[in-house]
């Protein structure tokens, strides 16, 4: 148990009986005041979804990084201070409406995302093939075989496997529309289950 002396405690008794609205206004207040200080780079939340719970993480150029469960969260965001920036909040209202937009996407409602990505983490081979992946069309799919020929490299399938396999933006840039030649469904980030679940949506619309 820690001690709290009495000094610290009656500084901090107030906050114990704010209520959530409060909370997050004053959340919200901090997260603005880092920004606007340039101590922002990465703003994260978590949302709920029919495959679990989602990682969303932002930077001022777009999203940056979407994490499933599997993935472990805390582990994602210190991969994200490594490899990003360490200035890291938990922000809610600054990805709403990435969301809001995934939310729309498994109530069925929505077929292609309009929000800023950012690719920072993909380069290469890899980052042409996940700005290949948008062009497959909702409630359809390709083989690997099919990506590689359509970026201009025919015979690098296992290179698209693992673009796939290592995409930051699963759900929102569809690498789950990426199949084997046989039909069976691959590697994906989210696990099988995720990948059946996401194409079975797609195929009901």
């Amino acid at each position: 148990m820690i001690d709290i002396d009495p000094t610290t405690a009656d500084v901090l008794a107030p906050l114990y009986d704010t209520d959530p609205a409060t909370l997050s206004r004053l959340r919200d207040s901090l997260v603005g005041a880092a920004a606007d200080a340039g101590l922002l780079d990465i703003a994260y939340r978590t949302l709920d979804t029919p495959i679990g719970s989602l990682l969303l993480a932002s930077t001022e150029q777009g999203l940056v990084r979407v994490a499933f469960d599997r993935e472990d969260h805390d582990l994602v965001l210190v991969a994200l201070a490594q490899s990003i920036s360490p200035r890291i909040l938990l922000s809610p209202a600054r990805l709403d409406g990435v969301a809001r937009q995934l939310s729309e996407y498994f109530a069925g409602q929505r077929k292609s995302f309009d929000v800023p990505l950012d690719f920072r983490l993909s380069s290469g081979f890899r980052r042409s093939v996940l700005a290949h992946l948008p062009e497959i069309a909702y409630g359809q799919t390709e083989s690997y075989a099919q990506v590689a020929a359509a970026t201009g490299n025919p015979r690098a399938v296992r290179a698209v496997g693992s673009a796939c396999a290592t995409n930051p933006l699963p759900v929102v840039v569809p690498c789950h529309r990426v199949v084997r030649s046989d039909g069976s469904y691959g590697q994906y980030r989210g696990g099988e289950e995720a990948k059946r679940s996401l194409l079975t949506l797609e195929s009901a619309a």
